[in-house]
């Protein structure tokens, strides 16, 4: 019943037909393509927004510092505590204890960079700066934004209520 032409009329059916579905694919491509027209527009509206984003830019930024400090006024410690678990994977709570990460024993206005005894990745160890709640807010809101070449693997927390409660949690943490 399989008998070698049989085979071999399947096989050339089964190629045959992959034939035609990839010139099918050829076709459809060359018909429809949308290549050619680069990224210009058909048309364009001016509605004056533009000049207008700049400087609302700035305001944005003034305003999101102001609305970091009324949130850390207001965070909860104790929510805090809860968000830290994360934390806790890598990080440790206790003086000079360190683990995948630094402690972060008084780490709300101390030096970046500054537990003893954890080497840390190049971007961070040349800066001089505090770690003020801002800073770490915009840090833990996006490790890899704020320190490019970071070691740190956490994606980050979007929540601006959950960081404030964070930062005011480790603040409770240090001298």
């Amino acid at each position: 019943m399989f008998d070698t032409m049989t085979m071999t009329k399947v096989v050339g059916a089964g190629c045959g037909a992959l034939l035609i579905f990839l010139l099918g694919k050829w076709a459809a491509e060359e018909i429809y393509s949308t290549s050619g027209y680069g990224d210009q527009q058909a048309y364009i509206i001016d509605t004056g927004a533009d000049d207008d984003i700049e400087a609302a830019g700035d305001e944005d930024e003034a305003a999101g510092e102001d609305d970091f400090a009324a949130l850390l006024a207001a965070a909860d410690p104790d929510q805090g505590q809860r968000g830290f678990r994360v934390c806790a994977a890598c990080h440790s709570l206790e003086e000079g204890r360190n683990g995948a990460g630094p402690s972060l024993y008084g780490v709300v206005g101390r030096q970046k960079a500054q537990s003893e005894g954890f080497r840390y990745s190049a971007v961070m160890s040349g800066s001089d700066e505090i770690w003020t709640p801002e800073n770490l807010s915009a840090f833990i809101e996006n490790p890899r934004g704020y320190a490019p070449g970071t070691s740190m693997a956490y994606a980050g927390m979007r929540d601006a209520e959950d960081r404030a409660n964070l930062i005011a949690y480790l603040a409770t943490h240090g001298d």
